[in-house]
């Protein structure tokens, strides 16, 4: 059986309704940067979307190819995840969509290296004949955070997180976000087959000790 993230590892991806805080370890990660409203229809965060899961396929479906990746074993691709922040905002404004620069990711186990990523671009391009430039290989190392479940609209998003604020602030942290930590979301649920009212996001963001 594939091996799933989110069922295995539940405290990274099945946080509760209320906040709580977590150290998340250095994690590999198939990754495309933009700029813009996510809503846009031909924006960048929706054309980032269609060379991030190729790649992550390709290396998915290796297994049949001649192209044996060492350690590899079968997996589920891991849901799509967003790491979103505005210049001179400490954390995100909702109101002003169009100023959102984002990281959108997609997680890689630990097997996946600079040469198996190398080998992904180089095939992915030859079979579709597609420009897959865009998408990098990170390894991101995002420490101690503070997350919670948000279940609705991603426009109701803000008094959630306001929760995860009070938490923060309750329990002796303080927001940590600079140019390498940002407002960090999981989207467990797919928006082409999910009410709006049932979606479901992991909502994580980076937090110090005063």
């Amino acid at each position: 059986m594939a091996y799933d993230f989110k069922k295995e590892q539940k405290e990274l991806y099945r946080p509760g309704k209320r906040p709580a805080i977590i150290k998340v370890p250095p994690m590999n990660y198939l990754a495309v940067q933009g700029k813009g409203d996510p809503n846009a229809e031909n924006g960048e965060y929706n054309q980032a979307l269609q060379p991030l899961y190729g790649i992550a396929y390709t290396i998915k479906m290796s297994k049949k190819g001649d192209y044996q990746i060492p350690g590899y074993f079968d997996f589920v691709v891991p849901p799509l995840e967003g790491m979103w922040w505005q210049p001179g905002v400490q954390g995100v404004d909702y109101q002003h969509k169009e100023k959102f620069n984002f990281i959108s990711l997609i997680r890689m186990p630990d097997f996946v290296t600079t040469d198996v990523f190398d080998w992904a671009i180089k095939t992915a391009t030859e079979k579709k004949q597609t420009d897959f430039s865009k998408v990098e290989f990170k390894t991101i190392d995002e420490g101690l955070c503070a997350q919670i479940l948000h279940v609705g609209p991603y426009d109701d998003e803000p008094a959630t997180v306001e929760k995860l604020h009070e938490f923060i602030a309750n329990n002796g942290l303080k927001l940590d976000i600079n140019d390498h930590r940002h407002h960090h979301e999981i989207y467990l649920s797919d928006p082409r087959r999910t009410k709006p009212a049932n979606l479901k996001t992991v909502l994580r963001l980076p937090v110090k000790k005063q």
